[in-house]
């Protein structure tokens, strides 16, 4: 199982924020959309960053509701971990495990944006996987074995 078989179950869809947008505009757009975090980039192609939930609920609790007119750039991580259309479940859920994140952009061997990963993505993929593994020992072990 690998990033591809998310993103071809899931789609690929992956919503972009200007860095120059405020905080209110990435507010509306996280809940218009359903998403818990943003692919922060200039040109939607580019990577400038990714801006979470997370990020703005900090930045409400440190400098108030003000904050909401600052722009994206101003809390959004720069630093910004991504996967591959080939890299395996089980690398991302140790990547996601080991630097806390939840959100992984999946970039192509240029670098461009191809879709966005979410914890619940890996969570749910792996489920899966478990779920179609127990079948088949309980097939094998009911001797349904084709």
């Amino acid at each position: 199982m690998n990033v591809q078989s998310i993103l071809s179950s899931k789609g690929s869809e992956v919503v972009t924020i200007a860095p120059t947008a405020t905080l209110a505009d990435a507010t509306a757009l996280l809940r218009e959309k359903g998403f818990g975090a943003l692919v922060v980039s200039g040109d939607g192609s580019t990577i400038d960053g990714i801006v979470s939930e997370r990020d703005i609920v900090r930045a409400l609790a440190r400098d108030g509701a003000a904050t909401l007119d600052a722009d994206v750039a101003s809390v959004m991580s720069s630093e910004v971990f991504t996967c591959r259309a080939s890299d395996s479940i089980d690398s991302l859920m140790s990547l996601m495990t080991d630097r806390r994140i939840r959100h992984l952009p999946t970039v192509d061997d240029r670098g461009a944006l191809t879709g966005m990963i979410s914890i619940g993505d890996v969570v749910k993929s792996r489920l899966g996987e478990l779920e179609r593994e127990n079948d088949q020992l309980h097939d094998y072990i009911q001797g349904n074995v084709s």
